[in-house]
């Protein structure tokens, strides 16, 4: 490392305009990295759901659909309306009750609940197929383009639209957000450091570090909108304490050398190993998400683990330059600092810390069962803000047609007309569904399908498969459309053992099963990673247990108090924020563990060993936890999207809870496990196990 240090203070300038031009290749890589709006499509290729949409899009051409509701209109100015919409690129094709009329009948003997499913009152609604996947830019381009043709009396509907606005929406805030968790990092870091040029520094080098991040995420391909909005957030938060680490060494080492760029040779040595065992546990974390089998912790995981490995590069190499480089006019802008003391707080946990161990167990119990039995939702969409145009449309939707969710069904096409008549009333005989939509639903299984239009039959009939719509009044991941998936399968496989029930309901039915198995392996397996990290890096087998209990119990209280105060929680909340909170927040803890090992190595008897570590360590991890918070707290409050704003919060918070447990839990059991952990770590000298407090 001696060597790395001492080629970085040389080479500094060098440094500075390689890190420069790094800029273009990464702004082109954002450039040309898609953003994606749909967490569905991380659903694991091998189940039959996935599977099914895969045929509707190779066999029908069909890639997404949406409804189109149309009010105060005549018949005549919906027919020209649908013609225009037909004629929209990536438009695949538009059902109306005139082109089920068309089949065999005048439109005036359409049977009357075959009718109503597409006209209430002064509304009609049209369904919409669109040649592309939903949340693709093809299908985002065709939703606006029928908005543009379409008038204030027309809303759209369906996964597609709700993209569309997701995609404005997120364009909008995001510049916005990562502003303000730029300015309340600038107040916290100026607060706690005692120039006004340092926090220009450390966030100038941060920026440098998530353009570069974000400029490579080409190698996980498109990157989910969740992703792109707290990557940035996150990497300034959890990559921040690097830079301080760095920083307090070098005005250390200043005290040493006259030098300075002997001083920053000895900073960047002297923190190499508490930096990389930082980066270490927090990469841990968020690869740890890479196992699940819904992809998008894949996604997150590795996009973060990125941001943690380029802030790791940069606190080494960019850093330090800036710092020499700009080292008079840090002089020139050097202020009063807030100076924290601690030592009657240390002197009384030590004294009493069988009172903060009681503490710790009487939450133990609450924050446990609260973070058991808080509730999660999977409809991410829900959630959307009720003035938006899609949202707007799915109310009109549930309002004049009773209708919350399309499912399909693939089913073989060489099934007979009359097992088809009978699948589909045996459908609509389930609680739930409004109607079904298909070739035999209209016609019935005595016409013959050679006579039929041809469009009709190619709407609903493909090589291998034909189709059914089945409109139901139930909502995406209730309890009740679960259940009645569940009955549509039972009664479509009597005729067909391979037909497939798709669409968003059942995906997001597999989602629910999914997450919960992907929920369990994410948590076992960070707790693993950083088990061995902590134990490596430490040289014990006790501290590893002390500090992930302490940082575990932190994440209880976090995700348990959702549960006290009714709120419910995003699926990807439940999973993620553990993760990350873990791997992020446990760095408190070694930062104390640390020095109070240091401390008893040297001779130091335990309470004057930890009542050291404790008061030299609670302003660096106040520092780092209100870091952490401010770079997500203004997220969390301005965001219109709530998975961002209630991720945000969460982690806000878990700096906070982490902080408070570090602060007077983990002193108090150091100090009663003392003799355990001497005897089970390596590091102690044999003198000091004689002289220990008993």
């Amino acid at each position: 490392m001696k060597h790395i240090a001492s080629g970085v203070v040389k080479h500094r300038k060098m440094i500075f305009l390689i890190a420069l031009f790094l800029l273009i290749p990464s702004v082109i890589g954002i450039l040309n990295t898609r953003i994606n709006y749909d967490v569905l499509v991380y659903l694991p290729d091998n189940i039959q759901t996935v599977q099914g949409q895969n045929i509707l899009k190779k066999d029908f051409g069909t890639g997404g659909l949406s409804m189109l509701m149309v009010s105060g209109m005549s018949d005549n100015d919906v027919s020209k309306l649908k013609s225009k919409i037909k004629d929209v690129k990536h438009v695949k094709d538009v059902i109306w009750y005139d082109d089920l009329a068309d089949v065999t009948m005048p439109k005036e003997m359409i049977p009357e609940k075959y009718y109503k499913a597409f006209n209430s009152g002064d509304t009609t609604m049209m369904a919409i197929f669109f040649d592309s996947p939903v949340s693709s830019d093809n299908t985002i381009s065709a939703v606006q383009h029928i908005r543009r043709l379409s008038t204030k009396q027309c809303l759209i509907s369906g996964t597609a639209a709700y993209v569309t606005d997701l995609k404005e929406l997120c364009e909008k805030e995001e510049p916005i957000y990562i502003l303000i968790a730029v300015l309340l990092v600038f107040i916290v870091l100026a607060v706690f450091m005692d120039s006004w040029m340092i926090p220009f520094l450390i966030l100038f080098s941060i920026g440098l570090e998530v353009i570069y991040n974000f400029g490579t995420n080409f190698v996980v391909g498109d990157v989910s909108y969740i992703t792109k909005a707290l990557a940035a957030v996150l990497q300034l938060g959890v990559t921040m304490d690097l830079s301080i680490f760095l920083m307090n060494s070098y005005k250390e080492q200043q005290q040493y050398y006259g030098d300075h760029d002997e001083a920053m040779r000895h900073a960047i040595v002297k923190t190499s190993s508490a930096i990389t065992a930082s980066a270490l546990t927090l990469m841990a974390g968020f690869l740890a998400m890479c196992f699940m089998s819904f992809t998008l912790g894949f996604n997150l995981g590795i996009v973060m683990a990125k941001g943690v490995l380029f802030g790791v590069i940069g606190t080494f190499t960019i850093l330090p330059g800036l710092i020499l480089m700009c080292d008079k006019a840090i002089v020139k802008t050097t202020h009063h600092t807030f100076h924290m003391r601690f030592g009657t707080l240390s002197h009384f946990i030590t004294g009493r810390p069988w009172l903060f161990v009681i503490i710790f167990l009487l939450i133990l119990g609450p924050a446990y069962y609260g973070y058991s039995h808080t509730n999660v939702y999977y409809d991410l969409f829900s959630t959307l803000p009720a003035n938006l145009p899609s949202v707007k449309a799915t109310k009109q939707l549930s309002d004049k047609f009773d209708l919350n969710t399309t499912h399909m069904v693939l089913a073989d096409s060489k099934l007979s007309a009359n097992d088809m008549d009978d699948m589909i009333k045996d459908v609509e005989g389930i609680k739930g569904v409004n109607n079904v939509i298909g070739l035999q639903s209209i016609v019935g299984p005595a016409v013959p399908e050679e006579i039929l239009p041809q469009k009709a039959v190619d709407t609903f009939k493909s090589g291998k498969y034909q189709m059914l719509m089945i409109n139901t009044k139930y909502k995406v991941a209730s309890n009740a459309v679960n259940k009645q998936i569940t009955q549509i399968n039972t009664a479509v496989h009597k005729y067909d053992s391979k037909a497939m029930v798709i669409g968003e309901g059942p995906l997001t039915k597999d989602l629910i099963k999914i997450t919960d198995k992907d929920f369990k392996v994410v948590t076992w397996i960070s707790l693993l990673a950083i088990f061995i990290i902590l134990g490596f890096v430490l040289q014990s087998f006790s501290l590893p247990f002390i500090l992930v209990a302490v940082i575990q119990m932190a994440i209880f209280v976090n995700l348990g108090i959702p549960h006290y105060t009714g709120t419910s929680l995003a699926f990807i909340a439940s999973i993620c924020i553990g993760t990350i909170q873990l791997g992020s927040c446990v760095n408190y803890a070694i930062l104390m563990t640390t020095r109070y090992k240091a401390e008893r190595y040297a001779g130091k008897l335990k309470r004057e060993a930890i009542e050291i570590a404790h008061s030299t360590s609670v302003t660096s991890v106040i520092i780092s936890a209100t870091g952490f918070f401010a770079a997500t707290f203004g997220v969390a409050m301005y965001s219109d999207i709530e998975i961002i704003s209630s991720m945000c919060l969460l982690l806000a918070r878990g700096a906070l809870i982490s902080a408070t447990m570090v602060i007077f839990i983990l002193p108090a059991l150091l100090y009663l496990l003392d003799g355990l952990i001497i005897k089970t770590s390596r590091g102690f000298k044999k003198k000091e196990i004689e002289g220990a407090e008993l």
